[in-house]
């Protein structure tokens, strides 16, 4: 499996160069979805019948013992797709492709699938070069909200990026403006009438870095409702131990009913798929 994992990695550079000039994004998804069905997606659904590889988890907060929460996610096999992964990757989302998420969060939301939440997601994926953290010329900015929608049938999907060239509105879709490194953005974020009440579901997908990712945590996650799940994603690993001695020794103190995992190696360690979780305990 990982040697075919990079091979796909070695080869998709080059075959982005040469299909630029005759394909739009649009139909490079087409092909690159085509394509992950065949070589991951299938071979995949067979081998986790056999096979299991489950993410490492490290969970603290509330009980103060491995949690409700990390027990959940050590039962992930992140070698078997689901639903979710097929969709957004669909949509043109790297949450399922390659980062194999989409295996976490298809534990975590299955249950609430049919209730009517909302959604907020930062970082539409924006396409455009000159900013950090795009996904490139071939990115399709608002993927994974498409995805939510079709996944979550009764919720509404909210999402925001820095990138106020790539905001839309669609059904049952809202976008804002947002710069996470500015706190005073993030506070008007939150301002918005459509939010107020706070979110069910929060996917933080912005700027990959530690001051980006706190920035939007202090700022969001009182804004999470009771039950809710708020997710950070991309964590790089030189950043895992600031992130864990700031969740140990002030947020689990914090925020005494919250539950906090730390999720890693879910893709066999070829990026940096890691991520922080954290649930908030029911009212």
């Amino acid at each position: 499996m990982k040697a075919l994992e990079l091979r796909q990695d070695t080869m998709k550079p080059l075959l982005r160069t040469l299909l630029r000039p005759v394909l739009s994004p649009r139909a490079f998804q087409s092909i690159r979805f085509q394509w992950w069905c065949l070589s991951s997606y299938i071979p995949n659904m067979v081998i986790s019948r056999f096979v299991k590889r489950a993410p490492q988890v490290w969970g603290f907060g509330a009980a103060q013992t491995p949690s409700h929460l990390a027990k959940q996610l050590q039962n992930v096999n992140v070698l078997a797709p689901t639903r979710m992964c097929r969709v957004m990757t669909k949509y043109g989302s790297d949450k399922g492709r390659l980062l194999k998420y989409t295996t976490v969060y298809s534990a975590l939301f299955k249950e609430h699938a049919n209730e009517p939440l909302r959604v907020l997601e930062l970082g539409l994926g924006t396409n455009n070069p000159d900013l950090p953290s795009n996904m490139g010329v071939f990115g399709a900015p608002g993927a994974s909200l498409r995805g939510w929608r079709d996944l979550l049938p009764h919720a509404s999907v909210y999402g925001a990026d820095i990138d106020g060239s790539i905001l839309f509105q669609e059904d049952r879709i809202k976008t804002f403006y947002c710069d996470q490194l500015d706190r005073s953005s993030i506070r008007e974020l939150w301002s918005q009438p459509d939010l107020q009440g706070g979110a069910d579901i929060i996917i933080e997908d912005g700027l990959h870095t530690f001051e980006a990712n706190i920035a939007f945590l202090e700022e969001s996650l009182h804004h999470l409702r009771p039950g809710g799940i708020y997710v950070t994603e991309d964590i790089i690993w030189s950043d895992v131990e600031q992130w864990y001695d700031r969740v140990a020794t002030v947020y689990s103190k914090q925020y005494p009913t919250y539950e906090f995992a730390f999720v890693t190696s879910l893709n066999g360690g070829t990026r940096d798929p890691n991520l922080l979780v954290v649930r908030r305990g029911a009212a």
